[in-house]
């Protein structure tokens, strides 16, 4: 395949990935149990928060962008919160919009005067070529891509062979859900905006989220199913630790460009439709749900009440 048809054909993945799979943190969904609404503790089910105030209910649901088709991760609890909401609000309007991504792709995602090679040392060469090899493809495939865009592409396809869709991701559900039922799809951020966090590292801090993206190859299918288990029975530490944490220890930058400073972003959106009246649900990836600087502790930290109702 091209470059730049392997360019366009990735570009569809893109937009909702960039928080998930493309550090391993791309969640699959296992067998959800059964609400037990009796409980006294939140029951076993992907979590969901909400805010209110004296006119205004606000859900918050954490996504899996790439699952293997099948899994049933709605619970009753989920499907009520989401048909009693208005709106629906994502991190893009249209995780499948093709059309809007490519095209940046191309512009910023290709430098074919740098290659690739060109960026890195003999050990790291050695475990790019093992990955693209691993792939079923050659050095040659990603040698015109930026730093950002191989590591993406390199996320991606061990999660895909291993059969993981991100066609099947909650994100995509949603939307399919929101607009059968006529409600209003928004988001949070744009293509152009998920793009432009990658397009615009420093040149270090980009190379450091390839070799991020190569350390992590062998073990990704193996880490996604690790935090399955973690986020289908809710268990917002476990999965904290099991990608956040060490990527807030080890690359700060890219946890901060892919967390905080998004999280931040939202929370101030977050405030404004508060300040209106009705019920929304806000579905992001799981990972902006979790940890010291997730979108719930900096609500808090504003002063905003956040309740765990599963």
């Amino acid at each position: 395949m091209s470059i730049i048809k392997h360019a366009s054909s990735f570009a569809g993945r893109l937009a909702r990935t960039v928080c998930g799979a493309a550090l391993g943190l791309g969640l699959v969904v296992a067998a959800v149990p059964d609400l037990a609404l009796a409980q006294d503790t939140p029951p076993a089910g992907p979590a969901l928060w909400v805010v209110r105030d004296a006119d205004s209910t606000l859900y918050l649901f954490g996504t899996v962008h790439l699952l293997r088709p099948g899994g049933d991760w709605m619970t009753p609890q989920v499907a009520d919160a989401f048909d009693a909401s208005e709106e629906l609000w994502l991190e893009i309007e249209d995780p499948t919009d093709q059309a809007a991504a490519a095209p940046l792709i191309m512009q910023h995602g290709l430098s074919p005067q740098t290659p690739l090679s060109s960026r890195l040392n003999a050990e790291e060469l050695a475990s790019l070529d093992a990955a693209v090899a691993a792939m079923g493809a050659t050095r040659q495939m990603l040698d015109p891509m930026r730093p950002w865009l191989a590591a993406l592409t390199l996320s991606i396809a061990p999660l895909t062979q291993a059969g993981y869709d991100p066609a099947a991701g909650v994100d995509v559900v949603l939307r399919q859900h929101a607009v059968e039922s006529g409600k209003p799809v928004h988001g949070l951020e744009t293509i152009e905006q998920q793009l432009m966090f990658f397009a615009g590292m420093e040149p270090e801090v980009e190379l450091d989220f390839l070799r991020s993206t190569l350390e992590s190859f062998d073990e990704s299918a193996t880490l996604l199913d690790a935090m399955a288990g973690a986020w289908a029975t809710g268990d917002v530490e476990a999965m904290y630790g099991l990608g956040g944490d060490e990527m807030k220890t080890d690359y700060p930058a890219i946890y901060d460009m892919m967390l905080t400073r998004r999280n931040a972003d939202w929370v101030g959106q977050i405030q404004d439709e508060l300040a209106g009246s009705g019920t929304v649900f806000i579905a992001v990836g799981a990972l902006h749900l979790a940890g010291p600087d997730s979108v719930q502790a900096q609500l808090q930290a504003a002063g905003v009440t956040v309740e765990r109702v599963q």
